[in-house]
């Protein structure tokens, strides 16, 4: 969704004068013009009793008297890459990416890669896969390589998992029983601090961030180091293309967003086998799986609509001899 920001002063046009008489209501009802980008005037309804915009089936919200911002809904189409098993979607992305690592020598080059989807649906996979490839094959592309010298890595994963909020944060919540059973919502994540380390890794190249041990439960603090080599970063992560709070201005940090699309019965089957993975009984997965994970995934799947690429996920466990 853009939102772009317009004075009524030099672009609104009004053209029949006002009237405080209620017998005149039908006179608020007047003809607005805005000044799109691409130089061309459209017609518009302005209803001032609704403070409503209407443009076919695009929405315009009025904020006030002075200035307005417009928050365009029209549909868009947004690209969508399937293939016939994973290993292709890895070659296709990695290959995607090459021109942006190609330019490894530009020192002021930073290329950053959104990468959202729900729980189970292979992002963490499919990034370390995506940089593997794209730091194998870029030595073959790069005219300047030794082939003496081993070839620095240019691309790199950076998680979001490092953003959790440590528990006793959670401890000191209101309601701290529920913090810590939802943890994983959006609001047991600290989007403020990964804005601020997505804003110094694009103003000055290299960052610090924090990881996550899972088997601690909390961050730790400063583990990764993206260098000013890493000219390719994919930020992976479940809500990094929401549209609301600190979340729309993570959203917007991106060079490119690419979500993966997956069935949620499928997702949270795998997200079960996580659970059991990490010791939970059977039944008290099934209960997170309901209570939490579930209802973060149906959000996550909402935000798909700000992707610029959407990726079809078929199953992880099909090997490169599959797709022969």
């Amino acid at each position: 969704m853009e939102v772009s920001s317009f004075s009524t002063a030099p672009r609104v046009y009004l053209s029949s004068s006002s009237s405080s008489s209620s017998s005149t209501e039908s006179s608020l009802l007047k003809r607005v013009k805005l000044s799109l980008s691409h130089g061309c005037f459209v017609p518009i309804s302005w209803k001032r009793r609704t403070s409503q915009l209407l443009l076919d089936n695009t929405r315009f919200l009025v904020q006030n008297t002075n200035s307005f911002k417009i928050s365009c809904c029209q549909q868009r189409e947004i690209p969508v890459l399937e293939a016939r098993c994973m290993d292709e979607v890895y070659d296709d992305l990695a290959e995607r990416l090459l021109p942006a690592s190609s330019a490894a020598s530009n020192p002021n080059l930073k290329h950053i890669v959104g990468l959202a989807g729900p729980p189970g649906a292979g992002k963490s996979t499919l990034a370390s896969e995506v940089v593997r490839r794209v730091n194998k094959i870029w030595p073959q592309k790069a005219s300047s390589f030794d082939s003496r010298v081993k070839p620095l890595d240019v691309a790199t994963v950076l998680p979001m998992d490092g953003f959790h909020l440590y528990r006793s944060q959670l401890d000191a919540m209101e309601n701290p029983e529920e913090a810590h059973a939802r943890r994983g919502a959006p609001w047991t994540f600290d989007p403020s601090l990964l804005l601020n380390c997505l804003k110094n890794l694009r103003n000055q190249g290299s960052v610090y961030v924090p990881s996550f041990d899972h088997g601690v439960g909390d961050p730790i603090e400063d583990d990764i180091f993206v260098t000013l080599q890493h000219k390719v970063v994919i930020v992976e992560g479940n809500y990094l293309f929401l549209d609301e709070g600190v979340w729309k201005d993570v959203s917007s940090m991106f060079d490119e967003k690419w979500f993966i699309e997956v069935d949620l019965d499928t997702s949270m089957q795998r997200v079960l086998k996580r659970h059991i993975s990490t010791g939970k009984p059977h039944d008290v997965a099934k209960w997170r799986i309901d209570y939490n994970d579930r209802p973060n995934a149906e959000l996550i799947m909402q935000s798909k609509k700000n992707a610029d690429l959407v990726i079809r996920s078929i199953s992880l466990l099909i090997s490169e001899d599959d797709c022969t």
